[in-house]
């Protein structure tokens, strides 16, 4: 049987409907609906830099204009609707997914005691019991409140004294949960007294994780290869992926398709077998222009943007000044089902305003009157979020592309 071909138009709708981004931006962003909303995404990846806002409350608000920070906040530290862990970076996760992060826990178990031996100080492993005693004595904990008298690093990301490592190795294979962030800085708990129990003890087999992943990864992806499944949660290897799709295509669950990517060369994927009739395929997005953050779930594989969207992304916050082709952090500008241009902005709360640094349309896209006032609304919109009152666009903003 010759492979359903799905046209580029019909794939972005496919993907944007899985990632929230085909529906007008509205609606309640709080409680339920909030969770909800992370959910259909799966996870929301956290990310401390915050020039504007951080990643994560970007990509709420970006879905939910009416989201404020405290709202996340209140599912994750008062509720406990989410748990904190990695996929492939950290990330807040609804807590009915916790029982599937139990293979992951043990993976890592493994992996990390054998890897940080080369990249962190020694000495972490024989901090384990006096960082489990404290926590339990004390109540939840910053990585600041461990290790006295140790020797600090340079406070570079990655420079860890031994009772920070072995918090972060506690919280990674599961003895320690994080329970809240302050200041961006996590404080850990024992995990017996934040996960409840059935969650704790209702682990899937190894088996039964890999289903998990690659079914609701392929739910949320609308057409994948194998190797998109396997990174999307970030759980489990390419190979047990192939397996999984192989097996399922043997079995009639998923069907293989071809996607047209926008240089008009149809790529082959798998799919669910209902997406021949998914009605989205012929649906208009919301016009509505709209800032995305560089961390958004439709822009995390960058070879997959690229290869539906046309738009090259890289983020450029560890490039030298001199090298950068954009800036510093640059967010990319939604309209429709197009990537219409990158903006170079920051919130200066000292001076009560965000203000635009640059702005580069897409090769082919004019920028009239009508973008420039869809953009201002956006940006209007935004201000409550950055914490400041006030607009402004520095002189010669608008640039042509490099």
């Amino acid at each position: 049987m010759t492979p359903f071909s799905l046209s580029n138009a019909g794939a972005r709708r496919v993907f944007m409907d899985r990632h929230g981004l085909v529906e007008t931006p509205q609606g309640a962003a709080h409680g339920s609906d909030l969770l909800a909303l992370i959910k259909r995404l799966g996870f929301v990846q956290l990310d401390s830099i915050n020039t504007v806002a951080r990643a994560h409350d970007m990509i709420l608000f970006s879905r939910k204009p009416r989201y404020r920070p405290k709202s996340l906040t209140q599912l994750y530290e008062r509720d406990r609707a989410l748990f904190e862990h990695w996929t492939h970076d950290a990330a807040v996760v609804p807590m009915a997914f916790y029982p599937y992060w139990h293979m992951r826990r043990e993976r890592d178990a493994a992996l990390l005691k054998s890897r940080w031996k080369d990249w962190r100080r020694e000495g972490f492993e024989a901090q384990f019991q006096t960082v489990l005693d404290m926590i339990r004595e004390r109540g939840p904990v910053s990585s600041s409140q461990v290790g006295e008298g140790e020797k600090r690093g340079s406070g570079g990301w990655w420079d860890w004294h031994p009772s920070k490592t072995a918090l972060e190795y506690l919280w990674r294979t599961g003895a320690l949960a994080v329970v809240k962030r302050k200041g961006f800085q996590k404080y850990y708990d024992l995990t017996e007294r934040v996960i409840d129990q059935t969650a704790m003890g209702n682990a899937p087999d190894t088996e039964e994780t890999i289903d998990w992943c690659c079914r609701e990864a392929l739910d949320r992806l609308g057409f994948a290869t194998h190797g998109e499944l396997a990174a999307f949660w970030a759980h489990i290897t390419p190979a047990e992926a192939k397996q999984w799709c192989a097996e399922a295509l043997a079995a009639g669950r998923i069907i293989q398709v071809n996607i047209t990517g926008v240089d008009g060369v149809e790529r082959p994927a798998y799919a669910w077998p209902d997406l021949p009739d998914c009605p989205t395929q012929t649906i208009d997005p919301t016009s509505r222009l709209r800032v995305l953050s560089p961390f958004d779930p439709a822009l995390r594989d960058r070879k997959r943007a690229e290869r539906l969207f046309g738009f090259e992304y890289r983020i450029e916050i560890f490039v030298p000044e001199p090298k950068r082709k954009y800036g510093y952090y640059v967010f990319p500008l939604l309209e429709g089902d197009r990537l219409v241009g990158r903006i170079d902005m920051k919130a200066f709360r000292a001076d009560d305003t965000l203000r635009v640094r640059a702005l580069w349309p897409e090769p082919g896209v004019r920028w009239g009157k009508g973008r420039q006032r869809a953009l201002e609304s956006e940006l209007d919109r935004m201000l409550r979020l950055a914490g400041v009152s006030a607009l402004s666009f520095d002189n010669n903003w608008l640039r042509d592309p490099p």
